[in-house]
Parts: structure tokens; sequence; C-alpha cells
């Protein structure tokens, strides 16, 4: 039996949807509704950034924001029918737009997300890390090649919770797939041998000190991060480079007269390609904290309203001590 005629038979209500799948398929149907994309388009992105807090990757929500307006610009407000229009959208890759023929027009097109080269690759037992090109595209050909004529929504759908269910990285259920006849990785013994895992590689470390100026009145300055570059576009603590030159940064770049410092217990967050040491410094002043105006790169806040604004998680916990 076929790949596909065997994931056509597989029972539906033996998968889950997948976090980012739900999150991918949400976004599709949000700009395939006119009225939520229109909105979209409008909105601020502080506003989606701010929604987005928590989740990672905020890349992707600003991508999200520059689509909806092209697509509110450029297409009537309407997803493209042409999957080269769809790659040519911020944030959008072939397997997104592959993923969205499918399951939004019923069009005949592969995709190839983190699950669904685990599948491929154990059922044809292809060696080597899928993050190098030459197995990437030796399973794009695999992917194309088993495309079925008919039930391309199921088939898609299905692939993506096989590989989130079933045929999990670790501890694949085999015996409870339907595919573990066929499947070469499952013949040799092996399966969790495929793919390649990526090469391994010491995580550098960063370090970054935090100051957090706080007003006779309560409120915390904040400074909006560029957009490229980690938390890019959140609001976060204004960072220097070195404690001996705390007080010249603040009183040079913030002008905030620092009268009483406290030194805070140092904090630890883990990207995927580097960790981040942050030692935190709590600077209280009774200047006038409107030395600083409001404006697109600062702003005082009360720490409630703080809160509500897009914030990387650890800015978000070490606000909620302070509350």
């Amino acid at each position: 039996m076929t790949l596909a005629l065997t994931m056509f038979g597989y029972p539906r209500s033996c998968f889950s949807r997948h976090k980012y799948q739900l999150l991918s398929l949400t976004i599709c149907v949000s700009l395939h509704n006119t009225p939520i994309l229109l909105a979209l388009a409008s909105a601020k992105l502080d506003d989606i950034l701010a929604l987005w807090a928590g989740l990672g990757y905020y890349a992707r929500a600003r991508n999200l924001h520059k689509a909806a307006n092209i697509l509110v610009r450029q297409h009537k407000a309407e997803m493209p029918f042409s999957i080269d229009e769809l790659i040519a959208l911020p944030g959008i890759g072939r397997s997104t737009a592959g993923a969205i023929m499918a399951l939004a027009h019923q069009q005949k097109h592969p995709i190839l997300d983190g699950n669904v080269k685990r599948v491929l690759a154990r059922y044809t037992a292809i060696s080597g890390w899928p993050g190098k090109k030459p197995v990437e595209q030796k399973l794009w050909k695999i992917a194309e090649s088993l495309l079925p004529e008919k039930r391309i929504t199921h088939y898609t759908q299905a692939q993506m919770d096989l590989g989130a269910t079933i045929c999990k990285r670790n501890k694949p259920l085999c015996l409870q797939c339907p595919l573990h006849e066929d499947c070469k990785a499952f013949q040799l013994g092996t399966p969790e041998l495929f793919p390649t895992s990526k090469p391994k590689k010491e995580i550098p470390t960063r370090q970054s000190h935090w100051l957090i100026a706080q007003s006779n009145n309560g409120k915390i300055l904040l400074e909006q991060r560029p957009n490229n570059g980690i938390w890019g576009g959140l609001w976060s603590f204004p960072e220097f480079d070195c404690p001996i030159n705390l007080v010249s940064f603040s009183q040079e770049k913030l002008k905030v007269n620092p009268e009483e410092i406290q030194h805070q217990t140092s904090i630890s967050h883990v990207f995927t390609h580097f960790k981040l040491d942050i030692t935190p410094y709590l600077v209280h002043s009774s200047d006038n904290y409107q030395k600083i105006d409001n404006n697109k790169i600062f702003g005082w806040y009360t720490i409630r309203d703080a809160l509500q604004l897009g914030i990387p998680a650890p800015v978000k916990a070490f606000l909620t001590l302070l509350e």
C-alpha cells in the first residue's frame, strides 16, 4: 500500500494537532477572512507583539503584519492562488506556501516541515541531517513523488499529525504506525537514527546588563528594541555594556541621576543559538522623570501598563516581581 493511501485510511481521531500547526492554520484562516485581514493590516505592530509575547520567534509576528499589509495593498485583501506569489510574502517559505495551497485551495503541492522530514526520512531510510541542502533536496523529491491525486487536504494534514504524534523524534510508536510494514527505518530496527541529528556545537554565552530606572512615583523606563536582532520590536529595559559605565550611561543617555543603585539577582535566558546572562540594576531617582520625553524609543510606564506591552518573558517576570 502506498504512503498516500495508508495515510488516508488512518483514523483522523488518532491525530492531535500540533500547536504550531494550529497557529499556522489559524493564520491561514485569518488571512482568508477579509475583515480579520483588514483589522490585522491596520493594527499597530506594538499591539500584535503584545499578543504574541511569550511565544518567541517574534519575527513571525512582524512578518504576519507585513504580509497582511501587502495583501491589502497589492492583492485587494485576498490570498493569492499562486504558490510563487505566496512565497513572495514575508515569512512564507516553500513548505508553508505548499501547506496553504493544499489545505486552503486543495491544490497538489508538497510540504516539508520538521515532522514531515522525519516521516519521509524514516520511511525511505535517508540518512543525513535535513538541514543540509543535498538531503533536503532528496526529501523534496520524495515528497513530490508521493503526492496523491485526490484528498490532498487530508494527506497533508495526516503527514504533519503522523510526525507529531506517532513518528516522534524520540521513542516513536512504530507498532501503532500504519506505515511500519513498508518503513525502511523500521525494517532496519533503527528508526531513531533517521534523520541524522543536527551536528552539536557549544552554545555560546553572552552577557548583558539592564538598567531598570524607577522614578519617585513608581514608573519604569522602557526602551523599544530595534526590529532586527533578539526581541525585535519589543519593549525592554535599557542595556549597557559594563557595570563601570552604569552611572555615566544613566546620566548621559537616560538623563536619570541614580540616587540609589540595587544590584539584583542575575537572570539566564536560553535562545536557540546562545544563552543570555542578564545582570539587572535597579536605579531609584527622585529627578523629574519627564527629562526623557515619551517618544518612539523610550517611554515611562506604570508597571501595570508596561505588562500590557509587547515585552520579552524575562522582562515580564522582573516587572511582576516589582509589582
